[in-house]
């Protein structure tokens, strides 16, 4: 029988969402390399048909507030030198630096009134105004440190998969970032509860 599996980031996160009971429950770890890692294996033997990656994450400029909650339409891994530029890669060389969430179920969502977001994924949370200035301005909404793998690994799997997202903070100088840890949780409690009525739905799969 395929299952549902709630990948989060902390213990805290995971416990803190409404999932049903017989969703699978993945504490993926901290940082993009654990969330990979540990959603791939997860993923390896099949019998999955939809991965869940929920938690909070920080908001980029002013247009999300503290508290809100969002679904990560697509995310991204920054491959980038720290200045913005663009990588020089050898002609044969790709890199995969966007993946897209299932688009019918992020549909589902932004037409129950969640806010749609394009995401983007840091090895390290964002604490100058400049940085966060240069991802808003690439058109990023939201910050995660897992968004991008677990999508990722979902992808490479053949799994669908959803990012669920509620904001706890604005990304930059930390005194003017507005850490409410609780609001983000809620946020993205809003969310889950969302989704679980959308898969409800007799066409939802």
């Amino acid at each position: 029988m395929s299952s549902i599996v709630l990948v989060c980031a902390t213990r805290r996160e995971c416990e803190a969402l409404d999932a049903p009971a017989t969703w699978r429950r993945l504490v993926c770890g901290i940082g993009p390399v654990e969330a990979a890692a540990r959603t791939a294996a997860a993923l390896a033997h099949g019998g999955v048909r939809l991965v869940v990656n929920a938690g909070i994450a920080g908001a980029l400029g002013d247009g999300i507030a503290v508290g809100a909650s969002t679904v990560v339409e697509s995310d991204a891994f920054d491959l980038r030198r720290e200045n913005g530029d663009a990588l020089a890669l050898p002609p044969d060389t790709t890199a995969v630096e966007r993946v897209a969430a299932d688009a019918r179920l992020s549909e589902r969502l932004r037409a129950r009134g969640i806010h749609a977001a394009r995401g983007i994924t840091v090895a390290r949370p964002t604490t100058s105004a400049r940085t966060a200035r240069r991802l808003a301005a690439s058109g990023f909404d939201v910050e995660s440190m897992e968004g991008f793998a677990v999508l990722r690994a979902a992808q490479l799997a053949g799994v669908r998969a959803i990012q669920l997202r509620g904001i706890s903070n604005h990304a930059g100088p930390p005194r003017e970032a507005g850490w409410n840890v609780e609001a983000g949780l809620e946020g993205c409690r809003r969310a889950m509860a969302i989704l679980i009525e959308a898969l409800a739905a007799a066409d939802a799969w």
